[in-house]
């Protein structure tokens, strides 16, 4: 663990750096208040600072403020002062600084009130865990950790906004796996968990980092390309549908071939559309690929009659 010591009085930095270091603290000293803000306010800077009240530049008060309304992260300050009046806590504390220290401390009580400062830092790193997995759940598919229908549908959303306010372009494939009901009866439901599984990452790493990727529902896929024309997106379909077909899926029941069937619908010329009418285009696309004998990619053509108004 890192931690910040601010102090001018070179004496007085060296020995807090000892005591620390001894203590097996990795010490960053710094001799005046900005190089602290500096110092703290760095991606990868300390999350546990003591600072001297009375420093060049900018004083303990100074440091917090800026440290609060600059940083993100939470970062536990203690500040080192020699005076005690209520008063001079209150605006401390009231500065954003999480605890004090009086000049003179004894070193055990220091050491104790970092082992405070770092339970509170774990407490933190918890909470903000616990909200990730909160909304990584509300917005995931469990089984295939794709986005959800619901997320997926806000994205294209999203999406769709983006292109008619830069006149852009987007492309939806809405991708379906063949006979997929027949993996579920010959080989039983967890094996098909497995195919979906499967499936689900070899798309996630053949998209870019920008792109979306949803369970649309059952064994039904939705992929949101954004800034890909229709000149670009068939060719993208054909690398996702032969990136699912190329080999069997290994699982605890053997090799499982599977194939796809992918609509594909760009829209750049017809800015106006709702999220409904672009997916009844997509779905149609679809049904066209199923038609011609699946294992395919169809393009849809015609101009859907529902749009914006």
């Amino acid at each position: 663990m890192k931690i910040l010591v601010a102090e001018d009085e070179a004496v007085s930095l060296r020995m807090i750096a000892r005591l620390l270091e001894r203590a097996g603290y990795e010490v960053i000293a710094v001799c005046d208040g900005r190089k602290a803000v500096e110092q703290l306010c760095k991606p990868d800077g300390p999350r546990i600072a003591l600072i001297d009240w009375m420093m060049p530049e900018l004083d303990g008060p100074g440091v917090c403020r800026e440290v609060r309304e600059q940083n993100e992260r939470y970062i536990h300050i203690l500040v080192l002062t020699s005076r005690q009046s209520k008063q001079d806590v209150v605006e401390a504390l009231e500065a954003g600084a999480n605890d004090y220290l009086v000049k003179p401390f004894d070193s055990e009580e220091l050491k104790a009130r970092i082992k405070v400062g770092l339970r509170i830092l774990q407490l933190e790193d918890d909470l903000v865990q616990a909200r990730e997995d909160m909304r990584f759940k509300a917005t995931h598919d469990a089984l295939t950790s794709l986005l959800s229908r619901g997320a997926i549908l806000d994205m294209l959303m999203r999406e769709l906004a983006r292109t008619r306010r830069e006149n852009s372009c987007t492309s939806v494939l809405m991708i379906d796996l063949d006979h997929f009901k027949s993996v579920n009866d010959r080989y039983g439901h967890l094996v098909g968990d497995e195919v979906l599984r499967e499936v689900s990452r070899r798309m996630l790493d053949r998209v870019r980092p920008y792109d979306f990727v949803g369970r649309y529902g059952g064994e039904e896929f939705l992929v949101v390309l954004n800034n890909c024309a229709a000149i670009n997106a068939l060719s993208r379909a054909e690398d996702l549908r032969t990136t699912i077909a190329e080999s069997p899926i290994e699982t605890a029941s053997g090799p499982v071939p599977i194939t796809a069937s992918i609509g594909v619908f760009s829209i750049d010329e017809f800015s106006s559309l709702v999220v409904e009418a672009v997916l009844r285009q997509a779905d149609s696309a679809l049904y066209a690929a199923k038609a011609a004998g699946r294992n395919c990619t169809r393009f849809a053509t015609s101009l859907p009659s529902t749009v914006a108004s």
